[in-house]
């Protein structure tokens, strides 16, 4: 059970391969092997949430799972004293039948749900609706002849609307047998609690800078000249990661630090060209990714006022020195983080109404600069 495939997956970051098809996970060993000790018990639960920040690998390990449940006997199915040893992995050979429908996306076994088109408009929906979830019937009772595993894997939870998180519950609280449902949630605090409570946590941590080099270099992303850089901008995360190589982040990051070095006098010729930068057609994802580095650049200003060391490693050329001069005390970092409240909440209105974005990157810049002053 599959979704259409002539649209983009919702769940894929661009420019990187699907989870699906990523052939190793970094970083999350602590949360492989949890899930395999409780594989091992023979009470593997019949839910599971995996969650973690964006980007960490959550649907990597999601399909690994997968593979492996569909894939493995259980450990109670090989008899006391005949069975093979315990899997020290959740690797299955890529030549290995599941595998191979999985990626071929025509495993029986399989139930992935995401944001699903609308066939009355062909575009993608915003929301996962309650037809996506019960179309899980179906699955199961067409599944449920051979007597095999079956796995669901939701990505995102979090992207439910209330009915659709209303029908899985019922779900979860009568599971199929065999069933195991694996919830992907960015942001578990928003899904209903009686949710939460019927599922297992597996919490994935942010990525170090060797895990996340190496990932990065099996999506095929060009490696950076300074990862140091790139690590502090992506806190841990992939998918971030590659969002800051494929828009020029770490450019719009520099010139940022470098209109911040500027104040309280502003380099105006600087602040016009990055707001010239966000303003051409078809620039929405690079002007999104602006202003998610405004917040960053402000939260390291108040955390460096805050704890009176700017954080390491530096995200930019010369941002300690500016951190450390535009907020050298609590008092500063105060003023900073009231700035940011300001501002951020400010941009996601100014973009949720579609205000010009060069304007609103200009009164942006003029703010910090106010704050700068101040």
């Amino acid at each position: 059970m599959s979704a259409r495939t002539d649209h983009p997956f919702p769940d894929q970051i661009a420019g990187a391969p699907h989870p699906r098809d990523t052939a190793r996970l970094f970083g999350q060993d602590t949360a492989e092997a949890d899930f395999l000790d409780a594989w091992g018990s023979g009470r593997l639960h019949h839910a599971w949430l995996l969650t973690g920040p964006r980007g960490v690998g959550k649907a990597t390990l999601a399909w690994r799972i997968t593979r492996f449940l569909l894939a493995t006997p259980p450990p109670d199915d090989t008899g006391l004293f005949a069975g093979p040893p315990a899997p020290e992995s959740l690797d299955i050979p890529a030549d290995h039948p599941v595998a191979r429908r999985i990626a071929a996306r025509s495993e029986p076994g399989l139930a992935h749900v995401t944001r699903s088109v609308n066939d009355k408009t062909d575009r993608m929906r915003n929301e996962i609706v309650v037809e996506d979830i019960r179309n899980l019937h179906r699955f199961f009772s067409l599944s449920a002849a051979d007597g095999g595993a079956r796995v669901v894997i939701v990505d995102a939870a979090d992207e439910m609307n209330t009915s659709a998180a209303n029908a899985l519950l019922k779900m979860l609280e009568e599971p199929p047998a065999r069933a195991t449902l694996l919830l992907v949630s960015h942001q578990p605090s928003g899904l209903l609690p009686t949710i939460r409570s019927r599922c297992r946590v597996l919490r994935l941590a942010p990525l170090g800078a060797p895990d996340m080099q190496a990932a990065l270099a099996q999506a095929g992303a060009d490696l950076p000249d300074n990862p140091d850089q790139l690590a502090a901008l992506a806190s841990g995360s992939v998918g971030a990661a590659l969002r800051l190589l494929n828009l020029d982040g770490l450019r719009l990051y520099h010139d940022l630090i470098a209109i911040l070095g500027s104040l309280p006098r502003l380099d105006r010729q600087r602040a016009l060209a990055l707001a010239d930068s966000v303003a051409q057609r078809n620039a929405t994802e690079r002007f999104d990714l602006l202003l998610t580095l405004i917040d960053v650049a402000l939260s390291r200003l108040a955390r460096c006022g805050a704890t009176g060391q700017p954080p390491l490693p530096e995200a930019a050329p010369g941002e300690s020195a500016t951190l450390s001069r535009l907020a050298p005390g609590p008092e500063q970092g105060r003023a900073w983080a009231d700035a940011a409240a300001t501002i951020t909440a400010r941009n996601r209105h100014g973009q949720a109404v579609n205000l010009d974005p060069a304007a609103l990157v200009l009164d942006t810049v003029f703010r910090m600069q106010k704050t700068a002053q101040a």
